[in-house]
């Protein structure tokens, strides 16, 4: 089984006439994703990729039944394209623009929360259901085996790794989900782990952490609190220096809730198994579901 994304989920890429729209739909393409057509203003009525091209995303819901959005239009549009795809009723958004302004992110987070519409992203690699040969974003083809092991992650290229050294050992996924390492996102931890405690066909969860903010101690209180599964968690940036950014916007120590050692003490308590390095997430894992009498 999947969360978010299946072989039901029908997909428009806005952006997708664009270099990295076309390299990335065939790439969903061949993954197996039902790509029902692209969104171009403008050249509505041609093909792309033999899908057709639509000049707005209402258009797509009304002849094509889209209910699932994947963004690659620059920054400065990202915005509006996401109100657009909400307005139009899709039930998906996934936006893989980076360098969405925070003040735009506030606006669009507010206004989504009188939606159905859920957002994962911006700056994220996007999702994969292994088993629907479903996927909505970025993350390479060849990486994934099918499984009960869902993975969620802030950084992107992490997600990759742990999703490679999960296959590696025989471990398959159920669903894998980059929320994206901005300081405002659509879809926050707690809320994909929610969806993975109440999928019957997830056995355990990898959570992918990084520094900054505290978005990996409230996903610690929700493990603690409201799960029954398993998790591994992994923090990313132990050695960064306070007050400087690594990598994604949202990755900058700000006080001491924000540093890897409290996250991953935060994780401790809550009784997750913790790798210290990105290369002990798959053993982590395997450990952990051996000593949990889970098949892997």
């Amino acid at each position: 089984m999947s969360i978010l994304l299946n072989k039901d989920s029908r997909v428009i890429i806005q952006g997708m006439t664009g270099r990295e729209g076309t390299i990335h739909a065939e790439r969903c393409i061949e993954f197996g994703t039902t790509i029902v057509g692209g969104v171009t203003p403008g050249r509505g009525g041609t093909t792309h990729l033999d899908r057709p091209i639509f000049d707005s995303v209402a258009e797509s819901v009304n002849k094509e039944g889209a209910n699932t959005s994947l963004i690659f239009v620059p920054a400065a549009f990202a915005t509006d394209a996401i109100l657009e795809s909400a307005d139009a009723g899709i039930d998906l958004i996934v936006c893989i623009t980076d360098g969405l302004p925070t003040l735009d992110m506030v606006k669009v987070k507010t206004y989504l929360q009188n939606t159905k519409t859920r957002l994962i992203g911006p700056n994220c690699p996007g999702l994969t259901s292994p088993g629907e040969q479903a996927k909505a974003g970025i993350i390479p083809n060849n990486i994934h085996e099918f499984g009960r092991v869902g993975v969620v992650s802030r950084s992107g290229t992490l997600t990759y790794e742990a999703t490679v050294q999960l296959t590696r050992r025989g471990i398959g996924q159920s669903t894998c989900v980059g929320i994206g390492g901005d300081p405002i996102v659509g879809t926050r931890f707690t809320d994909i782990l929610e969806l993975f405690e109440e999928d019957s066909e997830t056995d355990a969860v990898v959570l992918i952490g990084e520094i900054g903010g505290t978005a990996e101690q409230e996903a610690a209180d929700f493990i603690r609190d409201r799960m029954e599964k398993p998790v591994t968690g992994f923090i990313a940036g132990a050695t960064a220096p306070p007050g400087r950014r690594m990598g994604h916007a949202g990755a900058i120590i700000t006080g001491a809730q924000g540093t890897a050692d409290a996250k991953k003490e935060a994780l401790r308590n809550a009784g997750c198994y913790v790798s210290e390095t990105p290369g002990d997430i798959g053993a982590t894992v395997e450990t952990m579901l051996q000593d949990k009498g889970i098949t892997k």
